[in-house]
């Protein structure tokens, strides 16, 4: 593939950001796909343990990383968690290169964490949100349809109809998010003006990803129709279809976790346990594309490969 602008400002090979997923983007993912020339993301609770401190496993997920790769790497961190001004202390005396900010307004920390030479991205789901951004400093934004895995925008739109709004709107690069699984999906966003894909789901279904084999396994079985949007709390969330699925779309008709996961924080039991069925299970509505689990490297290879593929397509 050709160098976008993005890939250039971030000193890495191919237009490719594997997602900050909660709980599931390690250091050893992370490490996998930056050393192979795209761009890998650590969460602060990471593998987190039970009961484990968030803030030691955030310090230690960023030992590992800056031991595993020389290349550039990121972090995403959640605007809405209560310990973020220590979060972003830890990332601004560690000197990592990239944060994402996921939710609200990240305005009170951008400045702060621009100041220290690192570079920021801001997820977003409209061009009002995308000027926002803009204006209060970021350095690119994070396009995010109605596709993606975890909880969404609660405008509802779709990738498609989103990108190239959002590109028009604003002067600073913008990343797609949303249903990208495939080197199709990725020739697509660029096509539409996007500098990079930012893919979760894919990188899940990878030998170095810390998720448990049965939300692996629940990927690569997955269907077009096997994902879908329910309520937690007050946030749109796509989650696979499980029995807690079926509670939080239907409270009244009795289904429900045997373990009652119905908060976001709960979904740590499905997603590092494997309690696939009695918990909150995000996931892509691309996930029907993911057929095999393989190494993390031969993902962003294979990417590239099939985009490539796609692009000579075009007449």
């Amino acid at each position: 593939m050709k160098a976008t602008r993005l890939t250039k400002s971030l000193n890495i090979q191919t237009p490719i950001i594997q997602a900050g997923m909660p709980w599931v983007s390690n250091a050893e993912l992370a490490a996998t796909v930056s050393n192979s020339g795209a761009l890998g993301m650590v969460t602060p609770n990471a593998a987190l343990p039970e009961d484990g401190d968030e803030i030691e496993n955030f310090q230690s997920q960023l030992r590992k990383i800056k031991a595993l790769t020389p290349r550039p790497y990121g972090v995403c961190l959640f605007t809405d968690h209560p310990m973020l001004d220590v979060l972003v202390s830890i990332t601004t005396e560690q000197a990592v290169p990239i944060v994402v900010t996921v939710g609200g307004d990240a305005s009170d920390h951008t400045g702060h964490l621009k100041d220290s030479g690192i570079t920021v991205f801001h997820v977003v789901g409209s061009v009002h949100q995308a000027r926002s951004a803009e204006a209060r400093g970021a350095d690119g934004v994070i396009a995010t349809g109605i596709e993606a895995a975890g909880p969404g925008s609660t405008d509802n739109l779709s990738l498609l109809t989103l990108v190239p709004q959002v590109v028009d709107a604003i002067e600073i690069p913008v990343i797609a998010a949303g249903g990208i699984s495939d080197g199709r999906g990725l020739a697509a966003v660029i096509g539409l003006g996007a500098s990079a894909a930012y893919i979760g789901t894919r990188f899940i279904a990878t030998h170095e990803c810390v998720a448990h084999p049965n939300f692996k396994d629940a990927i690569i079985n997955a269907v077009d129709t096997s994902t879908a949007i329910a309520t937690v709390g007050s946030q749109a969330v796509r989650l696979l279809r499980n029995s807690a699925f079926e509670h939080l779309a239907n409270p009244t008709n009795g289904a429900r976790p045997s373990n009652g996961s119905l908060t976001n924080d709960q979904a740590r039991t499905s997603l590092l346990e494997g309690a696939i069925d009695d918990g909150l299970v995000y996931c892509g509505a691309s996930a029907g594309v993911v057929n095999e689990v393989m190494s993390a490297a031969d993902v962003v290879k294979t990417l590239v490969q099939e985009a490539d593929v796609a692009m000579s397509r075009i007449r």
